[in-house]
């Protein structure tokens, strides 16, 4: 186990690379099974999920687009409880399959008030594939038909998620450690 240190917080590895890399296969073959025929249009939430979107979409089998939204709701390791659209979607969604991906579900917050916003667009469905859901934190009833992994409330950084900008480019995910 690695500990790295990002700005002023100490962080411990939790998932290794290959962990990560096993589960992302495995959504991909998931996903394209499931999806198969559809040309399903997957929409990355940045900044977070880029990695996991990039990765996700290396292994899908199916012929299938992706896009990117930009969304902000959080200042350092704290969620400011408001969700702002800085980047939108361009592509009509009108009877398309459309996959949402993201790096991460906690409150459910963000993913409700995405799935209400996609919805007024006509999409023929709309999915949820996650790298992490903390289902202790959800707030909101969500249909998460496809996750990673389900991980405890915590702090965790890397593989596309931050600190305050900063721990995006590690390989593995640390958690924040408690005296941090």
């Amino acid at each position: 186990m690695s500990i790295v240190k990002i700005k002023d917080k100490t962080f411990r590895t939790s998932i290794s690379e290959s962990e990560i890399k096993q589960r992302v296969k495995e959504l991909a073959a998931k996903l394209s099974h499931d999806l198969d025929g559809q040309n399903p249009l997957f929409i990355g939430v940045l900044n977070g999920s880029f990695i996991f979107a990039a990765d996700l979409m290396r292994e899908m089998t199916i012929p299938c687009e992706i896009s990117f939204v930009k969304l902000a709701s959080y200042q350092g390791i704290t969620s400011t409880g408001k969700v702002h659209e800085v980047l939108g979607i361009n592509e009509d969604l009108t009877d398309r399959t459309v996959v949402i991906v993201e790096d991460i579900v906690d409150t459910g917050q963000t993913m409700k008030q995405m799935i209400e916003s996609l919805g007024t667009r006509h999409p023929k469905s709309v999915h949820i594939c996650t790298l992490f859901v903390k289902p202790d934190k959800l707030q909101e009833q969500l249909d998460i038909e496809y996750a990673a992994f389900s991980i405890p409330n915590d702090f965790i950084v890397g593989y596309g998620l931050d600190y305050d900008q900063h721990g995006r480019e590690l390989k593995e995910i640390y958690t924040l450690c408690e005296n941090s």
